[in-house]
């Protein structure tokens, strides 16, 4: 099986799914709803057939999805770079960039079936757009009791936050920017007020993003005016004028913290101005691995349960500005990918779905 799983993922389930069909007998299928990108720029749902759990497994009945904005519109485009088509696959996509392939990672169900312990448990799960799914019963994390469900989509970004500021790794009093205000930056601008003494400014050319910010607890700036000698400057911004204002905002024998995935889109920097003799740093942060000063002591289950514990506070509603009956996905996706919406959070409600 591992000789599958190395070849594509999607040909593991299928060959899985087969053997267990001869293997156990009488298996029943049930008819599930996907999203799927068909090439880049149309997306489309389509149904799909899925059998009960088997031993080690769940069945899961999505609640809510969410649209990770810069990633999946990114995948939803074709900007994945050949060079990062494996790298950039999610845990539990099907088909291959750039399409047709089933993409996403923001996922909060309840458990209908296999482990008698999380039968009936809200859980967050790192797969893709689809009504009902099987996977394995460590693939789930459970929500915290407190937690809605609709507020647990955001896992995934608070889990990336968590990352970044692991590999920041802000001291006490420290005078940090973050710029961009989308999902990831508001995130990270969020936990890192919560450091003592720690000055938190967040930065976004939309000045409709002070409102969000000062739900945050944080200061806001537009670019013109965001201050300069800052500790440590993060951004999020996924622009290039983003991580050219990073450095300029920077203190001398700073650092800036590059947390933006850029897909195939080149970006130009002015680095023969005072880069060099401000002796300046830029290093990315990615969420894939755990950061280098976690690794050795937190796994991505902890740091994924760090995460849903985290969202516990309420003021994370915020990021949630957008929702959408499953049967509208597509039209969502294609919105979010031309800039016609400038929402943080689009949830997908999957009530009533197959």
């Amino acid at each position: 099986m591992s000789l599958f799983r190395r070849i594509s993922p999607s040909i593991f389930i299928i060959t899985r799914e087969i053997v267990r069909w001869f293997t156990e007998g009488d298996v029943r299928l049930r008819e599930s709803v996907a999203f799927w990108i068909d090439e880049p720029g149309v997306g489309g749902l389509r149904r799909q057939s899925i059998v009960d759990p088997g031993e080690g497994e769940v069945l899961v009945r999505s609640r809510y999805t969410g649209i990770s904005r810069g990633t999946e519109t990114s995948v939803f485009l074709g900007r994945v770079p050949v060079s990062e088509h494996e790298r950039m696959r999610a845990p539990f996509q099907e088909g291959d960039f750039p399409g047709p392939v089933k993409y996403g990672y923001l996922n909060v169900g309840v458990v209908e079936q296999g482990s008698e312990a999380l039968r009936g448990q809200t859980v967050f799960t790192l797969f893709p757009h689809q009504s009902v799914f099987v996977v394995p019963a460590d693939a789930v994390v459970p929500v915290p009791r407190d937690v809605p469900a609709r507020r647990a989509v955001l896992a995934g970004a608070v889990e990336t936050a968590v990352n970044v500021l692991w590999d920041a790794a802000p001291l006490i009093g420290d005078r940090v920017t973050v710029v961009g205000a989308g999902m990831i930056g508001c995130c990270v601008a969020r936990l890192a007020r919560g450091i003592p003494g720690v000055d938190v400014v967040l930065v976004d050319v939309d000045a409709s993003r002070r409102s969000i910010a000062d739900r945050l607890g944080v200061r806001f700036a537009e670019p013109a005016d965001s201050p300069r000698d800052r500790d440590l400057v993060i951004n999020t911004s996924g622009s290039e004028a983003g991580l050219q204002l990073a450095l300029d905002c920077v203190v001398t024998d700073g650092e800036v913290i590059e947390a933006s995935w850029y897909g195939d889109r080149p970006v130009t920097l002015a680095l023969g101005a005072d880069f060099h003799s401000r002796r300046l740093t830029i290093r990315s942060s990615q969420v894939g691995a755990v950061s280098r000063h976690r690794r050795a002591t937190r796994s991505t289950r902890d740091r994924m349960m760090l995460a849903l514990e985290l969202l516990q506070d309420a003021v994370f509603d915020v990021l949630l500005t957008g929702d959408s009956p499953w049967t509208e996905l597509p039209a969502v996706m294609a919105g979010l990918a031309d800039g016609r919406s400038t929402t943080l959070c689009h949830t997908i409600d999957w009530t009533d779905a197959p």
